[in-house]
Order: C-alpha cells, then structure tokens, then sequence
C-alpha cells in the first residue's frame, strides 16, 4: 500500500517512534540501508527556494543509494502546462518517491492522489511534517524518552511550523505550547486535530498570548522567522508586533534550567531571537539542521518499505 507524509498526523504514534529510532540507527552508520540501490530516482521538486531542504534530502537520497533528481517548477511543466494529476501519474512511472516544496497543500494532496508512490511534504503553506521530525529527534538525543516533555514554540504561532509542532508534538506525547499575539495564533481547526491526537498519546496543548505562562518550566524554546517569504516588506512592522515574543536570555532564563533552543533556520539575529541565545551554550540549531538528514532518511525508508506491503484488499 502507498503510503505518503504530507501532514504530521499521517503517520501514527507508534510509526513515528519507529521512524525516530531507525533515523538515530541511520545517524551511527549512515551508509547500511540502502532501500534505494539500483539507483533508484527520487524526484525533488522545489516551487520555493531552499538551502536545508535541498541539501539533505538529496544527500540523504545518495546515502540510500539513490540519485536525488532536483526539479524546478519554474522549468518544468507542473502546474501550468500540465496537470499535478497527469504529473504524478507520469512521475511514478519514473521515479520511486516524490518530494514537494511548494505553497498548497491542496496541491499536495491532489499529487499524492493520483500518485502511486510515495509523496512527501517538504513544506507548504500549512505543514512542515519533516522538520518537525528532525527537531523530535535532536530532542530525543538531549533528553532520552519524548513523552512527557514539554516544549515551547514562541513567535509568529500563525503558520505552519507552529501546525506541525502541534500535530507532531502531540503525536510524541509532549506538552505542546503554542505562544504569539492573539491575531497570530494557529487556526481552530489545527488545535482540535492536535487535541485530539494529544487524548490519544497523553501529551497536552496549550495555546497562550503569554510568553511567561509558555515559558515557565519548559524543556525545550523554538521560535521561527517572523519574516517569511514575500514578507520583507513588511519587516519593520513584523518587528513591533512581536518583539514581546523575541526569545532572548531572559527568556531563556524562565524555562527550565537544562532547557534547549531550538530553530529551523534561517534565522534573523536581532529579531526573533538574540545572538546571545542563538549562538549560546542552549543552542542545539547544528544538530537540528543535520538531523534533517537522518529524519528524512528514515521517513524515506519507511515510506517506501510500506509501499512493497500488499494491502488487504
């Protein structure tokens, strides 16, 4: 059976463990698996510009023994001159995977439809599921067991890194906290959806405009640009509104003694986190970008281990 990873809650509590486990397997010896020798192709679509993404997945994908082939929407003809459904068909008569960076999610959806390989997403406009996956696993390498744990994302909590700490923060079980200005906070829906899946996994959510009730205790501090792209314009009007949510080592200062700093990069010094934090000694943000690869490796493995299953049908 197909299976893709377009949002965090694709995949259930017990697979992401098990995705987290053979991703720390893989970081100790990074050239075992290859679940894609041959080479196999796995396509890399790119509709937004990338550094982490690009980088890791097309170097994980060679470690698997694949080749990683990097597309360019602007220089194929997806989306315009033909159809996601009639590329996806043609895609999987060519490759092994598919991966999407690109802004729609209905867009991801509409290729992992028609696809008959495994599509994932590397981010849109709503979800950022791989990410996520690296940040678990950068704190299962500082504090062992998930479950429990508390971890804080602070900032612009209105877009799609704060959905996938929610849906996968409360798929590992953790005590999700979600902070930002009360017109910058994650969408009702996306909260029922990790409330639920929080009942299910004994985690718990939390969504406050109060940084000192988000901060207070908490394991782990991540935050994200308050600038994404097409929002330069806008920087300096950006900086006023959450500035009160900039993590800086006063902050720091209330989470708990041994907490981390976590951020997915790229980042803006000075605004929604201070140099002092960022380059400090709670600062995990080198591991969380390696761990990019390991996760997406694993994930990959999984993906496509469940794709030789036969369904029951």
């Amino acid at each position: 059976m197909t299976r893709h990873f377009l949002k965090d809650t694709d995949i259930t509590p017990q697979e992401q463990q098990q995705i987290l486990a053979l991703a720390r397997t893989m970081k100790e010896d990074p050239y075992r698996f290859k679940p894609l020798s041959g080479p196999q192709t796995v396509a890399l679509i790119f509709d937004k510009t990338s550094t982490r993404t690009r980088v890791s997945f097309a170097a994980g994908v060679a470690e698997l023994g694949g080749n990683p082939l990097l597309i360019d929407s602007q220089q194929s003809q997806l989306g315009h001159k033909e159809s996601i459904a009639d590329t996806a068909r043609t895609l999987s008569r060519m490759v092994s995977a598919i991966v999407w960076r690109t802004y729609s999610q209905a867009g991801l959806e509409d290729m992992a439809q028609h696809a008959t390989v495994p599509v994932i997403n590397s981010l849109s406009d709503d979800f950022h599921p791989c990410q996520i996956l690296a940040d678990l696993l950068t704190l299962q390498e500082r504090f062992g067991e998930l479950a429990g744990k508390t971890f804080t994302y602070i900032g612009d909590a209105a877009n799609n890194m704060a959905n996938s700490y929610l849906l996968g923060g409360a798929t590992a079980g953790m005590h999700v906290r979600i902070c930002g200005p009360e017109k910058y906070l994650p969408q009702p829906h996306i909260v029922a959806q990790a409330e639920e899946r929080a009942q299910q996994t004994g985690g718990s959510i939390l969504i406050t405009a109060n940084p000192e009730e988000a901060l207070k205790n908490t394991d782990a501090v991540i935050t994200d640009t308050w600038i994404s792209m097409g929002q330069e314009e806008e920087a300096e009007t950006r900086k006023k509104i959450f500035m009160p949510y900039q993590v800086d080592e006063k902050a720091m200062a209330q989470a708990a003694p041994n907490a981390v700093f976590l951020h997915c990069l790229p980042a803006y010094r000075g605004y929604e986190v201070t140099e002092s934090v960022i380059d400090g000694p709670q600062s995990v943000i080198w591991d969380e970008a390696e761990n990019r690869v390991h996760a997406q490796k694993a994930l990959l493995n999984f993906l496509l281990e469940s794709d030789t299953v036969p369904s029951a049908a």
